[in-house]
């Protein structure tokens, strides 16, 4: 198998740190992105190696691994414990009653039982790898994770068709079992990760299942009380105003939130905090009422 120089798929030194891995990770990821770079085959495998890099560089140990047994890595545990046994049976020289040593064809033996080779009629078969994990990183808008959807991903050359449910949230993580790397001599697949980044472009605010928004309400319907049409993420509702709503006030209306990830017709709350507005451009006959007013609250009235 060709050395595949992972550092330099993700432009990056040896010396690079976690925090490098991962930003140089999301920079090249969202430039090769399929999606971005439609029928660009190119693009495509540049996406997978980009993700390969990733998966062994981000984790600790398979990147000390990675380091030391270069396009070897995967099978570092059994270099190691070769390595020790190597040690082991090399330190016993001669002693009283006999000498025991290995020549050249028990090492070969040896390490054919290993490594699971067939030489010298010790081997125990074949050792089966397990594949390598895959992560991948979705962009998706606020608008998108409000109703269960689909999507199909590209993941390593294979398209992925996936039922992304309502309410998943921005940084959360999923497990996608068996769609990561082949197998080694058998060995079952890895599995894919796939992270959402969740981007909100909308006026609301959200925090878990709960949306949080700001209306504008104007002194005349704050001061005399009145009906006014508000916004929900998914529609306009209508609105009762009490007489001598305060500015701040917050009311909150029950399941008008987000929906409850995985609970199917669950929704959390839609919280409203009124903001009190300025009327502008009076006319003369708005001024005089408004000075009337003023002398008449002077007055005690």
């Amino acid at each position: 198998m060709d050395f595949i120089d992972y550092y330099k798929i993700l432009e990056l030194d040896k010396n690079a740190s976690t925090d490098d891995i991962k930003k140089a990770y999301r920079k090249l990821a969202r430039k090769h992105h399929p999606d971005l770079n439609p029928n660009d085959a190119t693009a495509k495998k540049k996406f997978q190696e980009i993700n390969e890099a990733n998966e062994v560089l981000s984790d600790p140990e398979k990147r000390k691994k990675y380091d030391k047994y270069g396009k070897d890595w995967k099978n570092a545990e059994h270099f190691e414990n070769a390595e020790k046994q190597q040690q082991q049976y090399g330190g016993f020289q001669g002693q009283q009653g006999g000498a025991e040593s290995f020549g050249e064809h028990d090492f070969s033996d040896f390490f054919s039982s290993m490594f699971g080779g067939a030489g010298g009629g010790r081997s125990g078969g074949q050792a089966k790898y397990r594949g390598q994990d895959f992560n991948a990183e979705l962009h998706l808008d606020l608008k998108d994770v409000y109703t269960t959807h689909k999507q199909t991903l590209t993941v390593n050359g294979k398209s992925i068709r996936l039922t992304i449910p309502a309410g998943v949230e921005n940084g959360q993580t999923i497990k996608i079992a068996g769609h990561g790397s082949e197998g080694v001599n058998g060995g079952p697949n890895g599995d894919l990760y796939i992270t959402f980044s969740v981007t909100n472009h909308t006026k609301f605010k959200r925090d878990g299942n709960n949306l949080y928004s700001t209306v504008d309400l104007n002194l005349y319907t704050a001061v005399l009380g009145g009906e006014i049409m508000i916004d929900t993420f998914d529609g306009k509702v209508k609105l009762n105003i009490k007489p001598e709503t305060p500015n701040g006030t917050k009311v909150k209306l029950k399941g008008n939130g987000f929906p409850v990830y995985k609970k199917e017709g669950e929704f959390g709350d839609l919280f409203i905090t009124y903001q009190l507005t300025t009327p502008t451009n009076l006319t003369e006959k708005e001024k005089e009422l408004f000075t009337e007013l003023s002398k008449l609250n002077k007055n005690g009235n």
